[in-house]
């Protein structure tokens, strides 16, 4: 780890600080040139857009540039480190937007003394932009951020920890399942962790089509008896008089956790159905290892946040292909439409014939659809073909 560390650091420092640059998209080498680039020529853009704003758009790079903003409350699973040590991660989200979607990004940390602050600002230097990612927003107050933002801006507002989270897991889910012979509609379905990212998972899930869905916290299932759910979950809290985790995975056939490391006791895998799917996605330590649950089931479908071991449930899969297809359609919001279009993209391709290219980025000899191959991989040059256009698709179609 401390070989990681160091190499981590020298990677950010060297050879000149930080992972991302503005780049001239127009050359600006002659007189002839700065006239066109400043003053006098700059005019004209300005008296187009002036005289409709929609102009901005084709004299300006509004179209392909997205902010990449937070409040730093909830870094990684750093926890509240502030805004300023968010910077590498929104760099680094930076870095993924223009490698896999070729979008270009500016990285936003906010200070912000108040929820309300925080949401003015954004609002304030919104015309800059054809898109907003939100990120590392804690919970609850991630979620008024949202909506307010999404009711008050003409351009699509994302928070990738919870919807981003939400697509890829969606997309492998539906995998898995297919695998594990089980729909669905039918499958008890169990998340540990009911902040931004497992809320907007089991909400997506639900519009889908999963009929049986319970929500774990740090004080227990979120049942109709607890006066402390939030607004934002009381939609997914059940009438129900099991209160733990233990109550809850007799006979599961899924276990989505968004939660902590090591937090699923393993004895409680015996429980589950036959042939169950287990999510542990905390970061960077999952909730149960894979060698651990494979020692307790050798039936089970097992996927983690992590790139060393197989099934990485990874949001870069989804963000840059998702706000490319947002952005090529001129979206004012992202909807639950997109997100399922960009889900459906996802499991699809995860069944195809997987590229020499891919093989080769990975150092693997095979990978194809199975219990160890559910979702593509974040270097698949198919993801833009693919999801990109289905999400334009949907825009189109008012989904």
């Amino acid at each position: 780890m401390n070989d990681l560390k160091q190499q981590a650091l020298h990677y950010h420092e060297f050879p000149r600080p930080g992972k991302i640059s503005v780049e001239s998209s127009k050359p600006c080498e002659t007189a002839a040139e700065l006239s066109l680039a400043y003053t006098p020529g700059v005019a004209a853009p300005v008296m187009e857009i002036h005289s409709d704003p929609a102009n901005a758009y084709r004299y300006t790079n509004k179209g392909n540039l997205v902010a990449v903003i937070t409040d730093g409350t909830a870094v990684l699973g750093l926890g509240n480190v502030g805004a300023l040590a968010g910077k590498p991660v929104m760099e680094g989200k930076g870095v993924l937007f223009k490698r896999f979607a070729g979008i270009d990004v500016f990285d936003i940390e906010i200070n912000a003394p108040s929820i309300e602050s925080f949401i003015e600002t954004v609002v304030n230097i919104s015309p800059t932009f054809g898109g907003i990612n939100l990120e590392d927003i804690a919970a609850p107050h991630c979620f008024r951020i949202e909506k307010e933002l999404r009711e008050r801006l003409d351009i699509p507002v994302f928070h990738d920890d919870q919807h981003g989270t939400a697509v890829i897991t969606t997309a492998a889910l539906l995998n898995a399942l297919e695998l594990q012979g089980k729909s669905l509609a039918t499958a008890k379905i169990v998340f540990l962790g009911a902040g931004a990212a497992g809320t907007a998972t089991a909400r997506l899930l639900k519009t889908m089509g999963a009929t049986d869905i319970t929500l774990v916290d740090k004080s227990g299932v979120l049942h109709s008896g607890r006066k402390d759910i939030c607004e934002h979950s009381r939609e997914l809290v059940r009438d129900t008089d099991l209160y733990t985790l233990a109550d809850m995975m007799p006979g599961a056939d899924v276990f989505i956790g968004v939660s902590a490391a090591n937090a699923l006791p393993p004895e409680l895998l015996k429980l589950m159905a036959p042939r169950p799917v287990v999510f542990a996605l905390a970061n960077p330590d999952p909730e149960i290892l894979p060698a651990t649950a494979h020692s307790i089931r050798d039936d089970l479908i097992m996927a983690t946040g992590r790139s060393d071991f197989p099934n990485q449930v990874n949001n870069a899969l989804c963000f840059p292909f998702l706000f490319r297809g947002a952005l090529d359609a001129r979206a004012r919001q992202i909807t639950q439409g997109m997100q399922i279009a960009a889900a459906k993209a996802l499991a699809g391709l995860a069944r195809e014939p997987v590229p020499q290219q891919v093989l080769d980025a990975y150092n693997l000899k095979e990978l194809k659809f199975g219990k160890d191959y559910i979702i593509p991989k974040p270097f698949d040059p198919r993801l833009m073909e693919r999801v990109a256009p289905a999400v334009a698709k949907a825009v189109e179609q008012n989904a």
